[in-house]
């Protein structure tokens, strides 16, 4: 089956909320919003007050997790006065889903690199997960979307190692040493994904993404000192697919004439970004096959 990519070119939080409900998906129960906190430092992650319409209309929980290297979210008490620092405690509830042990171990009996994965434990008081998603260049998956969001961004921190390292480590002082190959990196995040996907119901389970193609810097937004923007905002896109949503964006970024495109894509093709989404695909909880409706 074409999964459906409902996209405009039209940027705002308002726009955000109605693209969501043209997906027509009933998020039942305690629902999470899955956001990026931003590095302290980082100039180009989307701010509380732009997700805000969305997590409101939804009576969403914003949810992140620790990170797996030094930074001012490594530690849940460092992260905890930077969620509040950066604003999104003051306009939301938010649950550091790892900040108290252990993490909830979820199984990948068909992973092509890991047969589980850990994730902040809190994980497990939702019924139904919104992936908001800054659509990006990363330093090491190549870009960052809804498929990173599900992988490295539910993760707790020890799991986050888990991926980076294929499976081997959980020792995030030594994840950085380039233990597993790059196309193993990028099949681990993929498998990752898969697990989250299936925790919710599995392809067409109580989850909905929304890319925004904004501020889009070759560099993520856990970088404290990131490039900046070096594309023109595209838009908006949502789907019930996230392969078919990081596939879109990526065709985005391919159709696009913007001077800054070829260095865009370098830091993309350098690392092979595009292999996620390919074992994602394979993987079977999305397809990169889809239909682009554009919407004023």
């Amino acid at each position: 089956m074409v999964s459906k990519v409902y996209f405009t070119k039209t940027i705002t939080p308002e726009k955000v909320l109605e693209m969501f409900r043209l997906l027509d998906r009933k998020l039942p129960g305690r629902v999470a919003a899955k956001v990026h906190s931003g590095e302290e430092g980082n100039q180009n992650y989307l701010k509380p007050g732009f997700w805000k319409p969305v997590i409101d209309a939804l009576g969403a929980t914003v949810v992140e997790c620790n990170t797996a290297y030094d930074g001012e979210r490594n530690y849940t008490d460092k992260h905890v006065k930077l969620l509040a620092g950066h604003g999104w405690t003051r306009y939301f509830k938010v649950d550091l889903m790892d900040a108290e042990g252990p993490d909830l171990v979820l199984p990948i009996p068909d992973g092509k690199i890991l047969k589980e994965n850990f994730v902040g434990k809190n994980l497990a008081e939702y019924d139904s997960m919104v992936v908001l998603s800054h659509f990006k260049g990363h330093p090491m998956g190549g870009y960052g979307g809804a498929l990173k969001q599900l992988s490295i961004g539910c993760a707790s921190s020890e799991g986050k190692a888990w991926i980076h390292s294929g499976g081997k480590l959980k020792d995030q002082t030594i994840v950085w040493d380039n233990i597993c190959g790059q196309d193993e990196f990028l099949e681990a995040m993929a498998d990752a994904a898969s697990s989250v996907v299936a925790y919710f119901g599995g392809t067409g389970g109580n989850l909905a993404y929304l890319n925004i193609m904004a501020n889009m810097s070759v560099d993520c937004d856990c970088c404290a000192i990131a490039e900046d923007p070096c594309m023109k905002d595209i838009g908006i896109l949502a789907s019930l697919d996230p392969v078919a949503v990081d596939q879109a964006c990526i065709d985005l970024v391919l159709a696009s004439d913007d001077p800054g495109r070829e260095h865009f894509l370098e830091r993309v093709n350098s690392r092979n970004g595009i292999h996620t989404i390919e074992a994602a695909a394979e993987l079977g909880f999305g397809s990169r096959e889809y239909e682009l409706i554009e919407v004023k």
